[in-house]
């Protein structure tokens, strides 16, 4: 995976951080136009808010379909205001907001006999996965390893996520793994 630079990474987060602006209804800075080069190359990202510490949104993409300077924008808006287990994010959040943005590698299969052969491969806190099961679907960001350090119960809650029985076998799922970029910032009011 080609890397962002510090500069890049910066541009990216002022972006998000100019997006939630905007979709709260407060005045926002004008960026300079993105530097060409990764950000405006196709990209999957995703967007984190915590809010003391608590999930308050998260929306991201899983393959690069659209210039990552796009899809930052768009995840941004979606973590404020769609994310279904919240409601539309208040201006008065906005103070103490920490907001993350991952970068996602491409995704590789992972090749597997059984959940045994599977927990060996994977890289606790290094990983990101992807889950498939008929029309399920889910993921944990590499971040998650911090909560779910156990590879076991990754997984099971993985499952869990993508709306599976926890204990569905692994054999009838499609596994991807990724990694990450990543970069936060603790927003200031406005």
């Amino acid at each position: 995976m080609k890397r962002l630079n510090p500069t890049q990474f910066d541009w990216l987060l002022d972006l998000a951080e100019s997006t939630l602006h905007e979709v709260l209804g407060l005045p926002g800075r004008t960026l300079p136009p993105p530097d060409g080069g990764l950000i405006t190359a196709p990209g999957a990202s995703f967007v984190t808010l915590m809010h003391d510490e608590r999930l308050r949104g998260c929306i991201g993409t899983l393959e690069a379909v659209r210039p990552l300077h796009e899809d930052v924008r768009a995840n941004t808006r979606a973590a404020a205001l769609d994310d279904p287990r919240f409601p539309p994010l208040r201006r008065e959040e906005l103070a103490g907001l920490e907001l993350s943005l991952s970068v996602l590698s491409p995704p590789a299969p992972l090749d597997f006999i059984d959940e045994r052969d599977l927990v060996e491969q994977l890289q606790p806190g290094i990983d990101g996965v992807i889950l498939e099961a008929d029309s399920h679907r889910g993921t944990f960001l590499p971040s998650v390893w911090s909560t779910l350090p156990d590879p076991v119960e990754f997984l099971i809650q993985l499952r869990r996520k993508a709306g599976l029985p926890g204990d569905l076998p692994l054999e009838r799922t499609t596994l991807w793994r990724y990694t990450t970029e990543s970069a936060s910032r603790r927003l200031t009011p406005a």
